[in-house]
């Protein structure tokens, strides 16, 4: 079993294919796409945090800083319009998305709405 400070990663642009897509045929990858200028961003986070170590190794959470290196790049190959968004991505596809800060509830039915379960 991992340790539960490896189930939350920082990526960027430049691992995202070996740590988000590549990891993802393995274990779901939930991917928040934030930026510090952003208070719904700083809203999510912890909510984000706190069902990660809840599901306890059932999926790995990716921080992707926009503001940081070429990590725009990213957001915009997938589409993003405002920030947060978050990504589920399963089997090396995003299979879903959502948008803003959401309650820690909007999160748990999110991801057992996509066969995504506590270890």
């Amino acid at each position: 079993m991992k340790k539960p400070e490896s189930y939350i990663f920082e990526t960027g642009v430049e691992d995202f294919e070996t740590q988000v897509i590549e990891a993802s045929r393995h274990i779901p990858v939930l991917v928040d796409f934030w930026a510090d200028w952003c208070p719904p961003c700083t809203m999510l986070t912890p909510i984000l945090e706190r069902v990660v170590h809840a599901y306890g190794g059932g999926f790995l959470l990716a921080k992707v800083e926009v503001d940081e290196g070429h990590n725009m790049k990213l957001a915009g190959r997938y589409g993003m319009r405002g920030f947060p968004t978050v990504l589920l991505f399963k089997d090396g596809e995003e299979k879903a998305r959502f948008h803003s800060a959401k309650p820690e509830h909007f999160v748990r039915e999110f991801l057992a709405e996509h066969g995504v379960a506590a270890a």
